[in-house]
C-alpha cells in the first residue's frame, strides 16, 4: 500500500459537500448517525482509511428500503475513499452498490470505469464511460478514459522491445517500495521510497492504513552486486512521510517530498533538497515554490543540468488533478512556476516526472489514455517547442499502476515501480531494459560439392561506410556484425575459384536478425554440373523449372564478368550413340539461347554436345548417396549392364547432365 507520500495526488477534488441530508439522520438510530457523523469527520480531513473502514460499519446499519438515498451516498463515499489508497478490490465493489441504490449524481459511473479499467474490466469500463457521457459527451476525462479502455485489447498486442523483471534485490516482502532514483554519475548507488520496516515511524497513517514512507539506498559492491538496502544517511527519515527523490548528475544534491501530518490532518506535500558535503548530506532545506503554503508541491525531477525544477502540485490554475509544473533556476532562488500545459497535463493526475540527458520527460498519467491506473507516458518537444505525448505501452505499463521510472545513465535500462499482479495492492521496483539490437551475417564458403573452402575471402560493403574483409575459418565458416539501416553487398573469392555476390539490407527492421548465407564457388578447370536443368524425353526444350534453375547461372556469370564459359550436356546410353549426340548439342545450345536472352554477351559463351561419351567418374558424395556404386568407378556401359533395372535408372539419371566449365579468365581484359 501506498503512503502519504505518493497518495497526495489522490486527495479528491470534490465538487460535494459532505453533508448527509437531514431527513436521513431522522431515520437513523442514534449509534448509526453517530458513526456517521464520525466517518465525515474523517472523510472531511482526508484520512481516507479510516473513513473507509467507518463508512463500511455505517452501510452495513443502514434499512435499504428506509434509507436507499443514504445507503447510495454512503456506499459512493466509501468508494471514493478506496479508490483514493488505491484498494480497488473495495472500491469497485462500494460504487457498485452506490450504482444499485441510484446514487443521483453520474458521476460514480465515471469513478466506477476508472476502478473497473484498473482492474482490466476494459468491457465493464467501456459501458460504464458511456452511460457517464450521455450526461457529459465532452468530458476530457472520460473520453480518454474510454479510449483506453477501447483500445487496451490491441495496446496489448503491442509489445515493445523492453523486458522486464522484478527488482528482488530491493524489494520487502510486505510493503511497498517505488519511485527509485540512481545517486552519483555513475549511477553505482540508488534511492527509493518504502514503508519497510526499520523505518522511523511504524504506526499506521489514518489517511493511508499503512506506515509512513522514508527513503532508503542500496550501492554495488566491488563485484557489482546490489547490497542489502539501507536507510538513507543523513536527516531525511523522520515521523512524517519522505520520498519520491531526484539526484543531480553528479549526484551532490538531492531533492525529495515530504508531507508532515498531524493527528488530524495532513498538510500538503513540500519540497526539500540537501547537498552532499565532506561525505555526508547536509540537513535537508525547505524549498518554497508559491507564496500560499497550502498548494501542494511534490514529485521533484531536476534537469540533469541542474538548472530545470520540475514538479508535481495541484495549484487552481492547472487542468485538473495533479499536473507537472517547472521553475527555472535564478539568482535568487528559482523563477515563477510555469505549467507545462494542457498537451502534458488533463483533468486526471500526471505524476512522477523525470527528465533524461536528451529533454526527454517522462511521467506517470491516469488522464492520458491507457490502460488503466496510471501508464508511463514520454514526452518530447519537437522543433517548435510543442510536446509530443506518447504512452510507453507494454510491458513497462499494464492495467495497474506504472510510474516512477528512472534510467541509468547509459544505454536504455533502468527500475520503475508498478503495483502489476498484487493482490493487496503493494508497489514493488521493476528492472527494465531495451536489448541491444544484434545484426549479423553469418554461413559457410565451400566448393561445388559442398567441402569448405578454407582460405576464402569474405568482403562486405555498406552504404553507411561499413567495409569489412575477412578470411573464413577452417571449416569456411565466417560472421560478420552488421549495423542497421545499410544496405550491403557481399563478395565470396578465392583462389581457383569463381567470385559469389550476395545484396541484403538491414533496413526498416525492428527486431534483431542473423541473416545466413552460404556462398559455393564453383572451381576454375573442371566441368561444374548445373542443378535442376530438365528436358522433356527426346526434347532439348527448357521446362520452366529449369529457366528458373538457369537464374543462378546468370548471377554468376554476372558476378565473374571476365570469365568465358562452355556449356556442355550430356545423356544416357539409351538410343544410338549418333542420335544421343545430336540431342545433347541441341540442349546445350538452348541453354546458351537462354542465357544470351538473359543478358550475357553471347562471346562468352560457346555449346557442346557430348552424348554418351562422358559418362560420370562417382565421387566421394555420390558414393554416400547411392551405396551399389563406389567412388572413383566410371559409370560407363559396361558397370551399367551388372545393375538391376532400378540401379540402371539411376545412373542413367546421374550421366544425363547439363555442366559448364571456365575456358577464359580474361574476357575483355586486353
Amino acid at each position: 500500500m501506498r503512503c502519504i507520500t505518493y497518495y497526495l495526488y489522490m486527495k479528491l477534488k470534490l465538487t460535494y459537500l459532505l453533508i448527509c441530508c437531514l431527513s436521513g439522520f431522522l431515520l437513523l438510530s442514534c449509534s448509526v448517525s453517530a458513526r456517521l457523523k464520525k466517518a465525515d469527520k474523517y472523510y472531511e480531513q482526508g484520512e481516507y482509511f479510516s473513513a473507509g473502514e467507518a463508512y463500511r460499519k455505517v452501510q452495513s446499519g443502514i434499512s435499504a428500503q428506509q434509507q436507499r438515498k443514504l445507503k447510495a451516498e454512503v456506499n459512493f463515499k466509501m468508494g471514493e475513499c478506496y479508490s483514493a489508497i488505491n484498494n480497488n478490490t473495495r472500491a469497485i465493489k462500494a460504487y457498485a452498490q452506490a450504482i444499485k441504490y441510484k446514487y443521483p449524481d453520474s458521476i460514480v459511473y465515471l469513478r466506477h470505469a476508472k476502478v473497473e479499467q484498473a482492474l482490466g474490466k476494459y468491457q465493464e469500463a467501456a459501458k460504464d464511460y458511456t452511460l457517464f457521457l450521455k450526461s457529459q459527451p465532452t468530458n476530457a476525462e472520460a473520453l480518454a478514459g474510454l479510449e483506453g479502455a477501447t483500445k487496451a485489447a490491441e495496446w496489448k498486442k503491442i509489445i515493445t522491445r523492453y523486458v522486464v523483471k522484478p527488482a528482488t534485490e530491493f524489494n520487502s516482502k510486505k510493503n511497498s517500495d517505488f519511485a527509485p532514483s540512481f545517486m552519483g554519475a555513475d549511477a553505482s548507488s540508488i534511492v527509493f521510497t518504502t514503508n519497510r520496516e526499520n523505518t522511523t515511524n511504524r504506526k499506521n497513517s489514518s489517511i493511508t492504513g499503512v506506515p509512513n514512507n522514508d527513503l532508503f539506498s542500496s550501492r554495488k559492491n566491488a563485484a557489482g552486486k546490489w547490497e542489502k538496502p539501507e536507510p538513507l544517511e543523513g536527516e531525511f527519515n523522520t515521523d512524517d512521510d519522505e520520498g519520491v527523490t531526484s539526484l543531480t548528475a553528479d549526484g551532490k544534491t538531492l531533492y525529495f517530498t515530504r508531507c508532515r501530518a498531524s493527528q488530524s490532518s495532513a498538510t500538503g506535500g513540500e519540497l526539500y533538497t540537501s547537498t552532499r558535503s565532506g561525505g555526508q548530506w547536509t540537513a535537508p532545506q525547505k524549498v518554497v515554490l508559491f507564496k500560499d503554503s497550502s498548494i501542494t508541491v511534490a514529485h521533484p525531477a531536476i534537469s540533469p543540468d541542474g538548472t530545470v525544477l520540475y514538479f508535481v502540485s495541484d495549484h487552481t490554475n492547472g487542468f485538473g488533478g495533479k499536473d507537472i509544473w517547472k521553475v527555472e533556476k535564478a539568482e535568487d532562488g528559482w523563477s515563477t512556476p510555469e505549467n507545462l500545459g494542457e498537451v502534458i497535463n488533463t483533468p486526471g493526475n500526471e505524476l512522477f516526472p523525470y527528465v533524461r540527458h536528451d529533454g526527454t520527460l517522462y511521467f506517470a498519467s491516469n488522464g492520458h489514455p491507457g490502460f488503466g491506473g496510471l501508464d508511463i507516458f514520454k514526452a518530447k518537444q519537437d522543433s517548435l517547442g510543442k510536446w509530443q505525448v506518447t504512452n510507453m505501452m507494454t510491458p513497462l505499463n499494464s492495467n495497474g499502476d506504472d510510474f516512477g521510472i528512472t534510467f541509468d545513465k547509459v544505454g536504455e535500462q533502468g527500475y520503475f515501480s508498478s503495483n502489476r499482479n498484487q493482490s493487496k495492492n503493494y508497489d514493488r521496483l521493476y528492472y527494465f531494459e531495451l536489448p541491444e539490437l544484434v545484426y549479423a551475417i553469418e554461413g559457410k564458403v565451400t566448393d561445388e560439392k559442398g567441402e569448405p573452402v578454407s582460405d576464402a575471402i569474405v568482403k562486405l560493403i555498406g552504404d553507411n561506410g561499413d567495409n569489412v574483409k575477412m578470411r573464413a575459418k577452417k571449416d569456411g565458416s565466417y560472421r560478420i556484425k552488421l549495423n542497421n539501416n545499410a544496405n550491403y553487398i557481399m563478395l565470396a573469392s578465392a583462389r581457383g575459384y569463381l567470385n559469389s555476390t550476395h545484396k541484403f539490407s538491414t533496413q526498416a527492421l525492428v527486431d534483431s536478425k542473423t541473416f545466413t548465407e552460404n556462398f559455393k564457388l564453383p572451381t576454375i578447370g573442371k566441368p561444374i554440373p548445373i542443378g535442376n536443368i530438365f528436358f522433356e524425353f527426346g526434347k532439348s526444350e527448357l521446362t520452366a523449372e529449369s529457366e528458373k534453375s538457369l537464374q543462378g547461372l546468370v548471377k554468376m556469370l554476372t558476378d565473374n564478368p571476365n570469365i568465358a564459359i562452355e556449356i556442355s550436356a550430356h545423356t544416357d546410353m539409351v538410343g544410338s550413340e549418333e542420335s544421343n549426340l545430336e540431342l545433347s548439342q541441341k540442349r546445350a545450345q538452348a541453354v546458351v539461347t537462354f542465357l544470351i536472352k538473359s543478358g550475357i554477351d553471347k562471346g562468352r559463351l560457346t555449346s557442346k554436345g557430348y552424348g554418351e561419351s562422358v559418362p560420370v567418374v562417382v565421387d566421394k558424395a555420390m558414393a554416400k548417396t547411392y551405396k551399389f556404386i563406389k567412388e572413383g568407378e566410371l559409370l560407363d556401359e559396361k558397370l551399367v549392364n551388372l545393375l538391376t533395372k532400378e540401379q540402371q535408372d539411376l545412373v542413367n539419371s546421374i550421366n544425363r547432365r547439363t555442366e559448364f566449365k571456365v575456358t577464359k579468365t580474361t574476357y575483355n581484359l586486353y
